[in-house]
């Protein structure tokens, strides 16, 4: 099972269905833009533990995401926590560029994909860090494992990925938006896979895409407390 799959796994119909309403799309639509943009999260994260200091900061930051529960969590906690990722694993411009990407395969507004990347970010790095833990993996072997994720993609959405992160990756380190401050555990409120409550993905946590903050460069991999 792919991180995608654990993914549509966990966020269940409840979950699908809070992210067509943000996207204004049925839950077929809203599936495919999940699965989009899962899959530039994580060859974004392939890319990054290509090389070995990328592999070892992003294996030492999973150890914080052991346990979270993104899928319950509030919605402001869970963007501040996207942001961050987002900010190692595209950088600023690169994650503006995905998102212009994946708004021209999937016919969603761009804002609209710029606000769920922030919201798929911590989901993917909780999975991936229970896998990690529970397989005992090392930086090498999840460097491995991220290949294989990336290999498992369709074809069609395999080809798109390839080129947008070519394009955000192919010159050199991309310029960062992130960190974002405020690194703060999950809430406890009603969260995207619950269908109740407005602490839920269908709020809008960052219009813009965007948080207050002095940004500062931080090369996509690199280690930092603000993962």
């Amino acid at each position: 099972m792919t991180l995608t799959d654990e993914l549509l796994a966990e966020l269940g119909d409840s979950g699908l269905e809070q992210i067509a309403g943000m996207l204004g799309t049925d839950t077929t639509m809203a599936r495919d833009v999940v699965e989009a943009v899962s899959g530039v999260i994580v060859g974004g994260m392939a890319r990054n533990a290509r090389h070995p200091d990328g592999a070892d900061a992003l294996r030492a930051a999973l150890d914080d995401h052991v346990d979270t529960d993104p899928f319950t969590g509030d919605v402001a906690s869970l963007t501040r926590d996207g942001h961050s990722i987002l900010g190692h694993v595209l950088g600023g411009q690169g994650t503006e560029q995905a998102a212009d990407g994946l708004a021209r395969f999937t016919g969603v507004d761009p804002g609209l994909i710029m606000r769920l990347l922030p919201l798929v970010a911590p989901m993917i790095m909780s999975l991936l860090a229970d896998r990690a833990e529970s397989r005992g993996m090392n930086a090498g072997t999840l460097a491995d494992d991220l290949d294989r994720e990336q290999a498992a993609r369709p074809d069609e959405l395999g080809e798109l990925l390839q080129g947008l992160l070519d394009a955000v990756f192919g010159g050199g380190v991309p310029a960062q938006g992130g960190p974002y401050e405020s690194h703060s555990p999950f809430g406890t409120g009603p969260g995207i896979g619950t269908g109740t409550g407005t602490g839920t993905v269908g709020r809008r946590g960052a219009p813009d895409g965007h948080e207050e903050g002095d940004p500062h460069e931080v090369a996509p991999g690199t280690s930092n407390p603000d993962w």
